[in-house]
């Protein structure tokens, strides 16, 4: 039975699908059909999750006590893990009461507008951003406020154009480094710049920390309300176990903030799912309180392919890639293969360009649009080394 559009809610009506999520599934389809499509739009990690996660959670299978509801704060053991990790690699000490335990970090960045965003609120975001972040602002009745940065600039936003972004009705910042699609990581001295404007301001900071372990080169990670202490009480941090632990497919992630902000995030989960699946959160906790190797092993590989996927796209004529400092992403410019004969087709925009990139040689970006960033593409270097290089060879050949 069709339903009738009018009979959608506007809410639902005025969300984007994740664009993220829509071409890692359509380079999954062509795949299963016999296309020889490689991916570059997932944003998880190749690697398997660590063995010693997957045995904890056989045991949570087997154990009565898994198989019931638990608090919608989540496990009290989870919860006391995630904060002393959290004071041991940030550096930023919270009580376990301020930690409630989510669906992944997608449900946590809802949830943190849910608790904290009243309709015509306005919440900065600089530009390129993770595709969710608008939608979630959205869907609280907020109103995003894009703040354009540059590859020039490194992607990083400045205290004046932030400044010049803000007005009556501005409530928060959204901050993220390492970044999500750009790969930038902020200096402290940066972060300590804005996080000092936005304490002084009264703006509250949501900062998603979700790549803090992938680094690299001179690239140092630092957490917001580690570097400015004055802003601790108006930053919320979200967090999970995704990225760093290869375990995307569990969805556990995290909040944590102020004890007003926490309570009222978990009243509202409490009427949305309950509590996150027992067996996923006893793998988080083995993770979070187990040894960092295998995490290590995957960045030093992640590192590997980045240098590798950086100097590639730099030999593609017409595409300037700068070097990602964190995350497992690059994204390179190029508006210099727009308008161009390739293949006998021209692409005007990058959203053409990536159609004709999945349909001509196989390859699948996700466009920059989906960032707010035309122009420009995200592609993961979180595949194999081979799928890394046949694709972007693919391009190569394809442009030159």
């Amino acid at each position: 039975m069709t339903i009738a559009p009018s009979a959608i809610s506007q809410r639902a009506m005025g969300v984007a699908e994740s664009a993220t999520l829509a071409i890692s599934m359509q380079a999954k389809a062509l795949r299963a059909s016999g296309k020889p499509v490689i991916g570059f739009g997932a944003g998880e990690p190749d690697f398997p999750t660590p063995s010693y996660i997957v045995d904890a959670a056989r045991a949570a299978v087997d154990d009565p006590t898994n198989h019931r509801y638990s608090p919608a704060s989540g496990l009290p053991a989870l919860r006391e893990a995630v904060a002393a990790k959290t004071e041991r690699d940030s550096g930023f000490t919270v009580d376990p009461s301020q930690v409630m335990i989510t669906n992944g970090g997608k449900q946590a960045v809802y949830l943190a507008f849910q608790a904290l965003i009243d309709p015509g609120d306005e919440v900065l975001l600089p530009t390129p951003y993770w595709v969710t972040y608008p939608e979630a602002i959205r869907l609280a009745g907020g109103v995003p406020v894009a703040v354009s940065t540059s590859d020039d600039a490194g992607f990083q936003v400045t205290v004046e154009q932030l400044e010049a972004a803000t007005t009556s009705r501005t409530k928060a910042l959204v901050f993220v480094s390492p970044s999500n699609p750009t790969g930038a990581v902020y200096s402290r001295e940066r972060m300590v710049e804005i996080g000092r404007w936005a304490a002084d301001r009264g703006i509250w900071i949501m900062t998603d920390e979700i790549y803090e372990h992938l680094v690299y080169g001179d690239a140092t990670f630092h957490s917001m309300p580690t570097v400015v202490p004055e802003i601790a009480d108006r930053t919320i941090v979200v967090n999970g176990v995704a990225k760093t632990f290869a375990m995307t497919g569990w969805r556990v992630g995290w909040l944590l903030g102020p004890a007003d902000v926490t309570a009222a995030a978990i009243r509202l989960q409490s009427h949305i799912s309950s509590n996150v699946a027992n067996v996923s959160q006893r793998a988080a906790l083995a993770a979070v309180t187990g040894p960092m190797d295998a995490v290590e092993e995957m960045r030093v590989a992640f590192d590997r392919r980045r240098q590798t996927m950086v100097r590639l796209l730099n030999e593609v004529p017409g595409i300037e890639c700068a070097d990602p400092g964190g995350a497992f992403y690059a994204f390179p410019n190029l508006s210099g293969l727009l308008g161009r004969d390739l293949g006998g087709r021209r692409a005007e925009t990058t959203m053409d360009l990536a159609a004709f990139l999945l349909d001509e040689i196989n390859i699948a970006v996700v466009p920059g649009e989906a960032f707010g960033a035309a122009g420009y593409a995200r592609l993961s270097f979180a595949l194999s080394d081979e799928d890394l290089e046949e694709g972007l060879m693919r391009l190569i050949r394809l442009a030159t």
